[in-house]
This record gives C-alpha cells, structure tokens and sequence, in this order.
C-alpha cells in the first residue's frame, strides 16, 4: 500500500471496511452478552459494596440493582445495530459512550482490549463504514458508496501496529528474555490434554518467550509484505487462537485477527466476501481532497497521543514493573504477576488508638487481590476506609503494611508504612514517594 500524502486520500475499494464492521459490531455484541453469561457483570459490578473506578472518575457509579445487567443487554444491542449497519453512527456513538463509562467506573477487572475497543470505537465513528452491506444504505442511496479514502483503511493498521509494536518493546525485560514469566503463566494450565505437560519444560517457556517477541515485532512487516503475507497470516491464526484456547483472554485474539482484512488488497476482499459486487471504475478510483486538513490535523492529535502515552513510564522515577505508575493504557500486555499483602492500620486522631478493621467488610476477595499488591487500589482504598469511619464520626489516619512480589521474585516492602495514606494525594503523572523503590526488585 503506497502511503504518501496525496495518496492517503486516493479512492479505493471499501470492502475491508465494510467486512470489519460487521466483524467488529459482532465482537461488541460477543463482549457485551458474554459478559453477562460468563457472570463478569455480576462479579464486578453488580456483587462489590464499593468500586476501584480509575482515579479522577469517582463520580461514575454502576446502576443499582440489577441495573447493570439491562446497561450491558443494552451494549449488546448496539453492537448488533453496528454490526447490520442501522443508524451506524448513533449506535456507535452510544456504544461508545456507555463502553467508556462502565471501562473508567471499574479497574479490577482491568484488561488491555476493553480500552482497545474504545479507541477502535472512536477510529470507526469517523469511517463511512456503513456506506455498503448495510440498512442505512440501504434506507438512504445518498450514502451508498463503493469506495473510501484510503485513509481509512492506514488508521486502523497504524493503530493495531502501534499495539504490536509496543507489545514487543515491553517484553525486552529481564524476566521475559530468560523465560521466567512465561514459565509462570503456563506453569498452572498442565492440566490441558497432549501439550499441557509441555509447559514446564524450559525449551517450551523459553521458546514461548522469544517466539512472543518476535511475533509482536515482526507480524505487521510480514503482513505488509504480499511475499510473506499468507505465511504471516498461518501464524497469527497459530498465535491468537492458541492464546484463545491456552491463554482464555476474551475476545482479543479474534479482534486482532479481524484486521488481517486491512492488510489484503481491497479486491481480495470483495472477491471473497462480495463476489457480486462491480469492478472500480478508472473514475471511481480517484482522489478525494474534502476535508483534507480537518484530517490531517485529526490524525496527527490521535496518534501523537498514542504514541506518548506508551512511553510515558520512562519519564516516571522508578521501574514500572515495580510501581505499576504508568502501566495501563501502554500495551504492556500480559508482562508480570504480582503477588503481595496489604494490613492496614487504622489509628483515631483524637485517641490515638488503632481501631479494629477488616477489608472483608467493605471489599471483595477479588479487590482484596488487587489491594495487597497494587499501588493505586491500596491508595484508593484507604480512601473508602477514611470514608467508612468517617460515617462513624471517626476522623483517622491509615497505615499500610505491605510486602510485593514480582514473578515469584523475593519479596518486598512495598509501601512506606509512616506515611499516612488517608492524607496524601495521587498523581498520575510522576512517582508518588511513598512507594518504595530498589535498583533491582528481582534480587
């Protein structure tokens, strides 16, 4: 695909687009019900008595009762009205907006494609994604086109790239090069028929490990290349469905190979899916200049931003595996395993005494995991603790006692327990000092 200026906005056939769509509008409706079936709806926001939203959303709250339950009926819905194509961007938009809300109003059950789909979302409001194979071209002929600028189809490949790339660059660390993480994550699925007792072995987890590394780096370029295409293709297939059946990560591995259709020619999609559909005529395949700058200036906001936000860790004292500041929202993907605990010790101002507490009153186990060993959950909770006693009419300070693992790495004191957390603020922008640091965390 030849990328210069002019011919970002050369006319070409849109079936990839629209064959994405309807996938994409599938995995919506997919993510949204299964949700509800597999029971994470109930588990994350229906069950907790309070909520980890990221920090600065605390004003967004899951509906009551069952609420939520009717919110992710009515996700699913839209993801099917995308999929067919009726009131394309409402139903996009709504999505959107009703995907993000619940995304910022939760954080245990944190995963890298829910904010995937968001920025997905946002890319394809902007694409005329309905303009064939759809009811609103079918209810409106105004719309109906054969064609998009080929813009449309560079966005969406630079943004899996830029997944991939950084996916890559993030594993070049210690415990991933020597195999120490992959040995980890695979060490408790032995149970699975013929490969399972594979998994322990080292040229397994070591192979795994550099087979990972070179996949993220090298699957895009691959792709691109018409000469490798169909071998890069047989091993993302490999990959992503692998993971789907060892790995049990949602719809990600399917989402990501429903971009293969952007890295074909345009004609060998609409020879494979729509085989009735006419040849571009020389006409149709021309230049399309509207809106050029208002596009430019677009592109060049979104993905200046997608391309600080990944790096941003490196600009935070401190390392990221141990601190977590600067973690999420940075393709830094399946990279670790955090063990630790949490005692909180909660003392009255005015009497100076510690007074009884237990987190199973207030959090679940499943928040109580991310308590003991992530920084802005122990901090959030404090927060709910502070709250909790101050509806007692006791003002008081909190104390956290808390010692963090790293890949089953030795463990450490991770939090400083003189500093009052009831009384500190969080940034997201640098390191707070009240999480220790060390050279090495691994030693």
């Amino acid at each position: 695909m030849v990328l210069s200026r002019q011919s970002l906005f050369r006319k070409i056939d849109n079936s990839p687009l629209i064959v994405f769509r309807i996938l994409f509008g599938f995995l919506l409706l997919a993510e949204t019900w299964g949700a509800i079936l597999t029971g994470w709806v109930s588990i994350n926001l229906i069950t907790p008595k309070v909520f980890f939203p990221f920090i600065g959303f605390t004003w967004l709250h899951p509906l009551p009762g069952y609420g939520m339950y009717v919110y992710f009926i009515c996700l699913g819905i839209l993801g099917l009205l995308v999929m067919i194509g009726y009131r394309y961007r409402l139903s996009l938009l709504c999505f959107t907006i009703l995907w993000t809300a619940q995304y910022l109003m939760q954080k245990t059950a944190y995963n890298n494609h829910y904010y995937f789909l968001i920025l997905i979302c946002i890319i394809m409001l902007f694409l005329p994604a309905n303009a064939y194979y759809s009811l609103d071209s079918r209810r409106n002929k105004n719309i109906r086109s054969l064609t998009m600028p080929q813009w449309c189809s560079f966005v969406l490949l630079f943004q899996i790239s830029i997944l991939y790339f950084f996916a890559c660059v993030a594993k070049l660390y210690p415990d991933w090069i020597d195999g120490t993480f992959t040995r980890l994550l695979y060490s408790n699925k032995t149970n699975i028929p013929l490969i399972g007792p594979f998994f322990t072995q080292k040229w397994f987890y070591i192979s795994i490990a550099y087979l990972g590394i070179l996949f993220d780096g090298l699957v895009v370029p691959l792709m691109l290349w018409n000469k490798t295409r169909t071998l890069a293709l047989l091993a993302c297939l490999i990959f992503h469905l692998a993971n789907s059946f060892i790995l049990n990560v949602g719809i990600f591995p399917y989402f990501a190979l429903s971009f293969t259709v952007f890295f074909y020619p345009p004609e060998t999609i609409r020879k494979i899916f729509f085989k009735k559909r006419p040849n571009l005529s020389f006409e149709e395949n021309k230049y399309d200049y509207s809106n050029k700058k208002t596009v430019y200036f677009l592109l060049v906001i979104y993905f200046t931003i997608q391309l600080i936000l990944p790096i941003r860790h490196y600009f935070i004292k401190g390392n990221v595996f141990w601190t977590e500041e600067g973690h999420r929202l940075s393709w830094r993907m399946m990279l670790r395993q955090r063990n630790g605990s949490t005692h909180f010790t909660v003392i009255d101002k005015k009497t100076k005494k510690i007074l009884p507490f237990h987190m199973q009153d207030i959090f679940t186990v499943k928040q109580i995991l991310r308590i003991n060993c992530y920084p802005d959950f122990i901090w959030q909770a404090a927060q709910y603790i502070k709250e909790d006693f101050k509806l007692r009419h006791k003002d008081v300070e909190i104390y956290a006692d808390t010692q963090v693992s790293v890949n089953a790495h030795p463990y450490k004191k991770f939090i400083d327990p003189k500093i009052d957390l009831a009384d500190v603020s969080w940034d997201y922008f640098k390191h707070s000092d009240w999480i220790f640091l060390y050279d090495d965390y691994r030693k």
